[in-house]
């Protein structure tokens, strides 16, 4: 007699599945806004570049700064072949590919002190501006008055002043996560180059009328260097005679002019597709850009200011002595005047805000790849930023402010160090993975010699070894930037690897915990069959673990028998992350940890099944709208935001759907409130809600209209056609009169938008993408309290 042997089913596992995506969820931008956004900070260096070359170097320095612009355009190829690899994400993660964990941080720690100084040199720069202006209408006051005290204020306390106030309102505008907008950057750029077409217009008439001469080219012999410019070789013989050397110091003294490229690796993940393509558009468009604008300007300001007031008064802004010495009537000068402040304002502000989003988004590169502790990662409790990170940020900068007094030229020097060494490591990088990894390129660094199977790369060689060498250069004549430098740079090394060490135990623990709970899973992208979900289902976001009252309203509101409930965590990277986060980099924080426990736990007290997903995101609308599309999703619930409106929250959610290619899916956004109040709005287009006596209004048209012999094959929907088509074409010839018939007709019938009406749609026409929804039904969703959004 035999025993068959028994079958065993091992039990089931108790962790919860959790899908964690790799791709980021990204919005996309053209080549065009890609470029206005390195140009805000690249081009505020025209700004202060040349003035203060000039005071290193002498009148020679307007052909150094033309040769800096030139050679960034080969510095910019770099930054463009290491996007055109797998590595993404700027200097920090492209050097350590290539040289390891200990040099990225050593670049990184240079690059750091280039961010940090950004802000303080475009805000006193920016100050400088404002008081150099106000200075010049007083004493134009008191010639004109005859005053016997002219009014005057001290450049250099008043611009640090300004400084401050314009740091202090973007540390509050980043805290309340404020981020930059492509399209604002874009609309600067429109306004600086109208001002950059007058200026150089302007200028090359002044230069005709009045027949100036170039500068003097930049050999050893028309080299005249201040005292601190010689920086540690000052008083040396070797001073005296400094040759092709001096060259090499005044190209250094020069490459103030070159800041900007790491915003382009930062941009490069949400350029459109064509990706390298518009890449390199954008290059180009920044190429032109900055050497008509640093480059030809500069050239311009030499020629057309004396020389007894162009160092001496207009050093810190050299941009507002040309307006001051155009040729033409005074009154023009003025007007002009006004303008280059408030361009100048505008794009050297915008690059202290830069300045702030791309410390702190560096900072949090490296805290996604466990180099910070979780400490720094935190999110503030209101508004669910990375506020220490952006404090420490802040806080650096007004301290560089109030320890240099505003003093541009100092902060200047120590900011060149920045600059070109986060070039110098970067290049070495790229060189390395030459030979690293021989794989093809989307695009290389031109001048390549290849020898049977051999490649060399001269043109990288060559852009490496000039970096190199005025990095070099630069330790020996600079003697502020140097000490300051090394010493800031030393400084968060230390922090950096002290704080890995200790993130590394904590993460090791996080990262166990993690498997003992949840059954870990990792997809390339979002999708229904990775979470083995059905479509229609109910996405809910979650942000903070104290107050889930989003996910108790969705449990209240779904029969998860009939409806698939997720519940989505968005980990939001930093500006220029990675558009693609490996398995082996996705740190899980204690605060996340915490997100998915208490998701679970809520679950489970209402006795309902939940999904878990874990989505990398750029911009927290574009993510919540693209996963809900990929899910095939009938509704998002989400909490009420602490620093938005329900109806801004609306808006950026049909902003984010608009943007979508096609096919995308309409769905219900629902808003609950803290005090289980929710207000609900429809994604996308939507029939409009037509009241009883309008349809009636239709049938009688229809009836008449009917009675015609030629009009039997007419429908009520031909008459509606008509009636808009109507309207389109009137709109179109006179668009004020039928936008002041519209409004009567608002107001004629403004008695039935209310509670209990039939219409609500009043937030039609602040979003296409979306509108309000009073009440009414949804598929498979319990029907709730809806608070209304007409609230006046």
């Amino acid at each position: 007699m035999g025993f068959s042997k028994p079958t065993l089913t091992p039990p089931q596992s108790s962790r919860v599945r959790l899908v964690v995506a790799s791709s980021v969820m990204l919005t996309f931008i053209s080549f065009w806004r890609a470029a206005a956004i390195v140009l805000n900070d690249l081009g505020s260096s025209a700004f202060y570049a040349g003035g203060l070359a000039e005071e290193a170097v002498g009148k020679a320095a307007p052909w150094l700064i033309l040769g800096v612009v030139v050679f960034s355009y080969a510095v910019r190829a770099v930054y463009v072949e290491s996007c055109s690899m797998f590595t993404r994400g700027g200097v920090y993660r492209i050097v350590k590919e290539a040289l390891g964990s200990t040099f990225a941080k050593v670049s990184v720690s240079a690059l750091m002190f280039d961010y940090v100084l950004t802000g303080p040199i475009s805000g006193v720069s920016a100050g400088q501006y404002i008081v150099g202006m106000m200075n010049d209408l007083g004493e134009i006051f008191a010639a004109k008055f005859h005053w016997s005290v002219v009014p005057h204020l001290r450049p250099d306390i008043a611009s640090a002043f300004i400084a401050i106030t314009i740091t202090v309102y973007f540390w509050w505008q980043n805290t309340k996560g404020i981020e930059e907008s492509s399209e604002k950057a874009l609309d600067i750029m429109k306004i600086t180059t109208v001002m950059v077409v007058i200026l150089l217009g302007w200028g090359i008439f002044t230069v005709v009328h009045r027949g100036a001469i170039l500068p003097p080219l930049p050999i050893p012999s028309n080299l005249h260097f201040s005292p601190d410019a010689l920086g540690f070789l000052k008083g040396t013989p070797f001073a005296a005679s400094l040759g092709l050397f001096g060259v090499l110091m005044a190209f250094g003294h020069s490459v103030l002019a070159m800041s900007g490229e790491e915003s382009l690796a930062q941009v490069n993940r949400e350029i459109e597709h064509p990706k390298l393509k518009n890449l390199k558009r954008a290059a180009l468009v920044i190429a032109i850009y900055s050497f008509m604008f640093t480059g030809v300007c500069t050239l311009l300001a030499v020629m057309i200011i004396p020389d007894d007031v162009r160092v001496h008064v207009y050093r810190d802004n050299l941009i507002a002595g040309m307006a001051m010495n155009m040729a033409g009537p005074q009154i023009l000068k003025l007007i002009f005047r006004f303008f280059v402040v408030l361009v100048g304002f505008l794009i050297l502000g915008g690059a202290v805000n830069t300045a702030i989003v791309g410390s702190t988004g560096v900072l949090m590169r490296i805290a996604e790849d466990g180099v910070l502790t979780d400490w720094f990662r935190k999110p503030q409790k209101k508004y669910g930023t990375s506020y220490r990170i952006i404090n420490l940020v802040a806080g650096m900068q007004l301290l560089v402010i109030v320890l240099t007094r505003g003093n541009v030229l100092v902060i200047g020097e120590a900011y060149a160090f920045g600059v070109i060494w986060s070039f110098t490591f970067n290049a070495l990088a790229m060189l390395v993975l030459r030979w690293k990894f021989r794989g093809e390129r989307g695009s290389k660094v031109p001048l390549n010699l290849r020898i049977g199977k051999t490649e060399i790369p001269i043109g990288l060689i060559s852009v490496f070894l000039a970096l190199f060498t005025t990095a070099v250069v630069n330790l020996l004549t600079k003697s502020v930037a140097t000490i300051s430098g090394i010493v800031f740079a030393a400084t968060f090394f230390l922090l950096f690897t002290l704080s890995e060490k200790v993130n590394k135990r904590r993460h090791d623990l996080t990262a166990r915990q993690m498997k003992e709970h949840f059954q870990l899973e990792h997809q390339d992208n979002v999708g229904r069959e990775a979470l083995e979900i059905r479509p229609g289902a109910v996405v809910v976001t979650m942000r903070d673990s104290a107050a889930p009252f989003a996910l108790k309203w969705a449990l209240t509101h779904t029969n998860t028998d009939d409806q698939d409930l997720v519940v989505l965590a968005a980990r939001m990277m930093g500006a220029g992350g990675p558009e693609y986060v490996s398995a082996s980099e996705q740190l899980f924080s204690e605060h996340e940890q915490m997100l998915f426990t208490k998701a679970v736990s809520v679950a489970e007290s209402f006795g309902k099944h939940i999904s878990l997903l874990v989505v990398p995101a750029g911009d927290i609308f574009a993510a919540l709208v693209q996963t809900a599309n990929s899910l095939d999703a009938a509704a998002v619930v989400s909490g009420l935001s602490t620093k938005l409106t329900a109806e801004e929250q609306a808006y950026h959610v049909g902003q984010a759907w608009e943007a979508l290619p096609e096919p995308k899916r309409q769905f219900t956004f629902y808003i609950v409130k803290p005090d289980g109040g929710s207000l609900s709005f429809h994604i996308g287009p939507h029939a409009p809600a037509i009241e009883p006596h309008e349809v009636q209004l239709v049938h009688r048209l229809w009836l008449d209209l009917r009675r015609d012999p030629n009009m039997q094959n007419l429908h009520h929907s031909d008459i509606l056609s008509y009636a808009l088509t109507r309207m389109a074409s009137e709109f179109t010839h006179d668009r004020e009169a039928t936008l002041k018939d519209l409004q009567r007709c608002i107001e004629k019938g403004h008695h039935r938008h209310g509670l209990g009406g039939l219409r609500f749609e009043e937030l039609d026409e602040v979003a296409p993408g979306y509108a309000s929804v009073s009440s009414g039904p949804e598929p498979k969703m319990k029907q709730d309290e809806t608070t209304s959004t007409h609230e006046k």
